[in-house]
């Protein structure tokens, strides 16, 4: 009998008792849903002609249950809940603040238009290959790191967007898919490595992975653990997974290998995983290192911007170009990072969710373009305008966007940088900002002169496609559509960034998110 009642007594002690709530269901759902139809889908594999009609009905129920993830914790702060129902810091977490609803909103968008995209540009035998399975385990992926409230599951999140886009990269088999596929794989497992290591060096010090609970307790180990040592080593494995300089040459050397909708999300996601995890990682868990480190994520920044823009202007190939805007948008988050402050992580939020739609749309464009002109290069390219006048305008304004010009999204979050950057003296980052600014520009009117608006093609040209279907053009028109909304009415992008700003820099409502049913003594 008094066994009983001491195992009575350490069981409420372990575990909540309370009935889950449906809200409570919110944070686990998007993982849910994509896991369970991937797994259909795969169990469909002699009937991939139907994947797209369970795929997109998924993906856009996707989109639904993280926009109200995105009010609930808008209106009533951060959400957790427990795997198993185990009390904190024990057991899998899944903590969601505005931060990560807001990148998981976004991702799931991408998702939905580049499964639209897909209808058109995955043949028969990129389904028989597992395009729309593959799709729903990366979306598992994206919204598992962006959700999850435990580092090492977020290194799981990671493993398993890998391996799914491993399998879209290399969708058909060619030799350039593997050659990239190879280039891809070696840099993202080393990067996936390093971050594990550190997990287990940071686990060391702390003897836990919450982060709310590594939150609250790194002021009390700071003059013990190596805190430097694993902010540092956590920078660099994100920094590599987002391909920031000097470690991004793997990113423009397999991204325009495989499919353009491939290329799209990953343009879109991946690197904006990378980001999401050095943002909640230095400015939440870590912030005292992060601003030690300001000044060299500072340098990266700059270096990741202007070399990116440097590069895309060197490029023949449209789709390596685009791999290079991919690139020299990262510095701008960064230099959000390196700034610091509300108005810093602020403006690298607002900045990484307009590129997830702005990197999506492009690719889409520079797809359709090469579909009509036949050719990728730039010198082959041409007459676009003339062939289709309303496609040409749709392409311009995306790439006003990309240059940071009114009306457009990218405009806010590049003068809210800045401005930030002149605040604190920082002369050299805002030159750097308006430089790379004013070279994206010349890259995207490049682009636009030679395959739009230029009458002769003087180059290798291909079979033409001169009509674009609907459903390809349709995601295009709606992620741009997007971006004007949020170029000409920004403030409620904008108080959300600083809402999700805030709750990093003051990670309090997060903490008690995880720690309100801990038992009292």
């Amino acid at each position: 009998m008094a066994a009983s009642n001491i195992d009575a007594t350490a069981l409420a002690a372990a575990l909540v008792s309370e009935p889950t709530t449906w809200v409570q269901w919110l944070p686990i759902l998007p993982v849910a849903l994509c896991l369970s139809v991937g797994a259909g889908l795969m169990m469909m594999r002699e009937h991939t002609r139907r994947h797209p009609y369970v795929a997109l009905p998924a993906l856009a129920l996707l989109v639904l249950i993280d926009a109200v993830l995105l009010y609930h914790v808008a209106v009533n702060g951060p959400l957790t809940v427990m795997m198993g129902r185990w009390l904190p810091p024990f057991g899998i977490a899944f903590t969601v603040d505005v931060t990560g609803a807001l990148f998981a909103l976004s991702s799931a968008i991408v998702a939905l238009a580049g499964g639209v995209y897909a209808l058109g540009d995955i043949n028969t035998s990129g389904r028989r290959y597992g395009f729309f399975p593959f799709l729903l385990v990366l979306m598992a992926g994206v919204s598992g790191a962006f959700l999850t409230g435990d580092l090492f599951n977020l290194y799981v999140w990671f493993e398993v967007l890998l391996i799914s886009s491993f399998g879209m990269l290399i969708l058909g088999s060619e030799r350039e898919q593997i050659d990239g596929a190879l280039k891809y794989a070696v840099l993202n497992l080393i990067a996936t490595t390093l971050f594990l290591i550190t997990v287990g060096l940071l686990y060391s010090s702390f003897g836990t992975l919450n982060m709310a609970d590594i939150a609250r307790k790194a002021n009390d180990l700071r003059d013990t653990a190596p805190l430097m040592t694993l902010a540092t080593l956590f920078t660099l494995a994100f920094a590599m997974k987002a391909a920031a300089f000097p470690v991004n040459f793997w990113l423009p050397a397999s991204y325009h290998t495989p499919r353009i909708v491939v290329s799209a999300l990953f343009g879109a996601l991946l690197t904006k995983v990378g980001i999401y995890s050095l943002i909640r990682v230095v400015v939440m868990l870590l912030p005292v290192e992060r601003e030690q480190l300001s000044l060299i994520l500072g340098i990266a920044a700059c270096a990741t911007m202007v070399f990116g823009a440097l590069g895309a202007i060197g490029q023949a190939d449209s789709r390596r170009l685009m791999g290079f805007v991919v690139i020299s948008g990262i510095g701008y988050m960064l230099a959000g990072l390196a700034i610091g402050g509300v108005a810093g992580v602020s403006a690298a939020i607002f900045y990484a969710l307009h590129s997830m739609l702005l990197m999506a749309a492009l690719y889409f464009v520079i797809g359709l373009a090469g579909r009509m002109g036949g050719t990728f290069t730039l010198h082959g390219l041409a007459g676009i305008y003339k062939a289709n006048p309303a496609f040409s305008f749709l392409s311009l304004a995306l790439f006003f966007a990309a240059s940071g010009l009114p009306p457009f999204s990218g405009f806010w979050p590049k003068a809210m940088l800045l401005k930030a950057s002149l605040d604190i003296g920082a002369w050299w980052m805002a030159l750097s900002i308006l430089l790379a600014g004013f070279l994206t520009t010349i890259a995207m009117a490049r682009v636009f002169v030679l395959a739009y608006w230029r009458i002769e093609p003087t180059g290798e040209s291909g079979e033409k496609q001169l009509t674009l279907p609907r459903r390809a053009v349709a995601p295009i028109v709606a992620l741009t559509a997007l971006i004007v909304w949020f170029g000409l009415f920004p403030e409620p992008l904008i108080h959300l960034s600083q809402d999700a700003a805030d709750g990093l820099l003051d990670p309090t409502a997060y903490i008690t998110s995880v720690f309100s049913k801990e038992p009292q003594p």
